[in-house]
Parts: C-alpha cells; structure tokens; sequence
C-alpha cells in the first residue's frame, strides 16, 4: 500500500503569500534565483506554481526576471566539464545551433527558469550564452539590446535592472549562484581581471558563423565568502523568510552590487 501525503501541499497562493511576508512588494522589479527541489514537499502545479506565485506577488505592474543562460552553445574548445577531445571540435562547431531565444534550452538554470522562459508573454534577450528571460511592463527595457560583448556587464540586463532599482530574490539558493555580482566584476578594479575574446555562433552575412566578441574572465568561486560578508556588514538589508522550505533572501540590488565593487577591490 503506498504511503499517503498527508502534509499540506504548496500551492500558487501559498508561494505568493509567503513571497509577500518575505518582503516582496507588488510593482517592484524582481530577478530571481531558485531551486525547486529546496521547497520541498509537493507542489501542486510543480515549477509552474512557483513561476504564477511570484507573478501573482509582484501583481501587474510588476516585473519578473531570471536569468536563462545557455552554456552548451559556447565553442567546444572551452569546455571543461567534461573537456571534449579535439578532434571533435570543428564537427561541434559546424553543428552547433544558433541561439533561438523561443527554443533554446537552458543550461544549469533549474526547473523554474526553464518553465518561465516558456511561458507566453515571456521575453528572452538575444545573447547566445548569458541571457535573461523577462516578464511585465519593464520586460523589453530589461532585456532589449543586450549586448554580445561584455555580456553581464554594463550593455546586459543586470545593468538595467540596476538602473530600475531591482530586488534579488535567492529562493533556496546561495550567494554562488548570483550573477548581479558578476556586475560588480565589470565594475571593480582589482588584481587578476583579463580581457578575454569568447567566440558565439549567430547569423552573419553569409549565414552561421562563428564570431568572437571581448569580455572579462568573471569568476564566482569566492561569491559565498563575499555574502557572507555582505551579511555580515550590511545585516540590515537583508530580509530572510521561507517559501515552503526553501531558505530565502530578498535585497536590493543595487546594495549588492555597490557592495561588491567594494568587496573586489579590497579582497580580490
């Protein structure tokens, strides 16, 4: 006899009421970072739930945010995870598709950001390797122009959503995974920063091709020491609750990213 689920589901009502006590405002701008495993229990309505909770929180006249990155279009002779043996480059490159925004899988991303991404009056930017999918009245001024080169920093979403007064909601995730500090980078001067030329498949004159574009060698292997920090000194700013059973912070991006440059220069 299977064993029944007694314990309350988590609901599209439940999400949205327990983003509300968190601290998210209706109207507000909010990029968001998840795991949907971190919620834990059942979900009625699964990733699709979570995605209409956190609409229905911002209401409207919100705006909701994620990033919909896009790894496994990168060249090949990049791959580390694993490497791929050279001889199988130019066979990957020849192949490889174009980034299309509507079809594209994301890489990495999780459940929610993929569900989102696909929703109807979702809006994905146009960089093959680090786009962000937007949704409300500020999507298109979000996600519009979004640079190739340079792709988190000042011609990319997170600049825009600087420039709106953005929140950064980390629901089940860590410090790790917040690509609003990646901003920072572009903007800090610190030891180690190099120029790098990354290549992208996109449609030229002539067709596919593969094009290089410059941008900087961005690294989030010392983001969780970073926020930690960042809670340590600036306590204040962060607004903790649960959605289900996922650990939560809500912050305004600006104060990360100010923050940060800070960190970069003196740490980094």
């Amino acid at each position: 006899m299977k064993q029944l689920i007694t314990e309350r589901p988590h609901t599209r009502s439940s999400i949205a009421e327990q983003a509300r006590v968190i601290g998210v405002q209706p109207g507000s701008v909010l990029l968001v970072h998840s795991s949907l495993k971190a919620i834990g229990g059942w979900i009625a309505g699964g990733a699709e739930a979570v995605v209409l909770g956190l609409e229905d929180a911002i209401g409207e006249e919100g705006t909701l945010v994620m990033p919909t990155q896009s790894s496994e279009l990168t060249d090949p002779a990049i791959w580390m995870n694993p490497p791929l043996d050279p001889r199988w480059w130019d066979l990957v490159r020849d192949e490889m598709p174009v980034y299309d925004p509507d079809m594209t899988l994301t890489t990495g991303m999780g459940a929610i950001p993929e569900t989102f991404r696909k929703q109807r009056g979702t809006i994905r930017s146009s960089h093959p390797h680090l786009s962000f999918a937007a949704r409300g009245p500020q999507a298109a001024g979000v996600t519009d122009n979004h640079s190739l080169g340079y792709g988190l920093g000042e011609g990319s979403p997170l600049a825009r959503l600087y420039e709106r007064d953005a929140w950064v909601l980390m629901l089940g995730t860590g410090y790790g995974t917040n690509t609003s500090f990646h901003l920072a980078e572009y903007r800090a001067n610190y030891r180690g920063k190099k120029e790098l030329r990354p290549k992208a498949k996109v449609i030229g004159g002539n067709g596919p091709e593969w094009v290089s574009f410059g941008d900087i060698n961005f690294d989030s292997d010392d983001f969780e020491r970073m926020g930690a920090d960042f809670e340590t000194e600036r306590s204040t700013s962060v607004s903790r609750g649960k959605i289900g059973q996922a650990e939560c912070r809500l912050i305004r991006q600006r104060v990360l990213v100010d923050y940060a440059v800070r960190w970069l220069e003196l740490y980094r």
